[in-house]
């Protein structure tokens, strides 16, 4: 059978939005959830995880997260990880520590946990210039440097601010060829069925967060060449993913309000190549040049994101406000399925019932919603 877009298309969603489990088969299952601490109405990572775990509520992963076993750190941007994904990551230097940092190990190994401003009573509050050309403490770099390294780990945050404590044993890993395999057929599953020029690039972001492997360059060739990853073109575009049946199932009649770093849409240009629009991330957009709203989100109906939505979350209740590449899709079942998606979606943010959700009411063509 002739390869199609709509096959890719299909393959895509039925991969990355598969039935809803538990939190921690879902993290498991994915083996990497972006996080972004923008929170409008939540927060990517609870956005992404509410369509893949059943019953989530917002900030289930934070209020959870000590007893899951998962990891933050840095893939190819970042987020949070099962320990499987976490060990193929390290170890990433092998340096010797400074004497501050070996100072700050041991102090954090004693408390068993700490918060970055408890160690200002061994090191005080002295400042450093950031990476940003702002002013850090300290104390915070060099916690996040050890964090980096892989000797502390991030146990929870306290009003967002993260607590810190040491690495349990060291694991044994596997080969740096090995552990270099395993995380770009990792990062193809994520993202397949990924234009091979989209995955090369992702697969940059190894140079900071597995920089210790070697073969970067061409390990997409390698994995091709030995059948591990299959490719194949459309319209000129070629795509890869693992080895396997892509998977032909038909979309559900569903409508659902993707995060934008969701690993569905994570990719621009596949975005575009799929479904013939360009989508942007507008929260950083001066709020004149924004066309799409704050914190548009993508609206998947069937196998096509027909659109975006802007939801605001104000004094306890929801508005939703969509808007359309074209035309608002004909099909009667859209207004159905477009109302359980807001209903849906209160339930994660535990909110008073929705209001203003009419699509005909809301729906416009571009402009910028304006949503704070």
């Amino acid at each position: 059978m002739k390869l199609t877009l709509e096959r890719l298309k299909r393959h895509a969603i039925a991969a990355s939005l598969f039935p809803p489990t538990t939190l921690g088969r879902a993290i498991q299952r994915i083996g990497f959830i972006q996080a972004d601490p923008i929170r409008s109405p939540a927060r990517a990572q609870d956005l992404i995880l509410r369509h893949r775990v059943r019953d989530y509520k917002a900030g289930d992963l934070e209020r959870r997260y000590p007893s899951l076993g998962v990891e933050e750190d840095f893939l190819y941007a970042y987020g949070f990880m099962p320990q499987s994904t976490w060990r193929l990551l390290h170890p990433r230097l092998t340096s010797k520590l400074t004497a501050s940092e070996q100072r700050v190990l041991d102090i954090v190994t004693a408390h068993k946990r700490i918060h970055p401003r408890e160690l200002e009573a061994y090191l005080g509050r002295k400042r450093e210039i950031n990476a940003w050309g702002g002013y850090s403490k300290a104390t915070t770099r060099i916690l996040q440097h050890l964090h980096y390294r892989g000797l502390l780990r991030i146990v929870g945050r306290e009003n967002g601010i993260r607590l810190y404590e040491p690495t349990a044993a060291q694991h044994d890993p596997p080969d740096p060829a090995e552990r270099l395999r395993r995380l770009v057929l990792l990062i193809s599953h994520i993202l397949a069925p990924a234009p091979e020029r989209s995955l090369r690039a992702a697969l940059r972001h190894l140079a900071h967060s597995a920089p210790a492997l070697q073969g970067r360059r061409s390990i997409v060739g390698s994995l091709i060449q030995s059948g591990e990853l299959a490719s194949a073109e459309v319209d000129s575009v070629r795509y890869v993913w693992p080895a396997g049946r892509l998977i032909g199932k038909a979309p559900e009649n569903l409508v659902r309000f993707l995060a934008p770093f969701d690993p569905l849409v994570w990719d621009r240009s596949r975005f575009e190549h799929f479904w013939g629009w360009a989508y942007r991330f507008e929260a950083y957009t001066p709020p004149p040049k924004r066309k799409l709203g704050y914190y548009a989100m993508p609206l998947l109906w069937k196998s096509e994101v027909a659109g975006w939505v802007n939801i605001s979350y104000r004094q306890g209740a929801l508005k939703a406000q969509p808007g359309f590449v074209r035309d608002e899709p004909p099909d009667p079942a859209f207004h159905e399925q477009f109302a359980a998606e807001i209903e849906r979606f209160r339930r994660f943010l535990q909110a008073e019932p929705a209001y203003n959700t009419n699509v005909n009411a809301t729906a416009h063509r571009g402009g910028d919603a304006g949503l704070e």
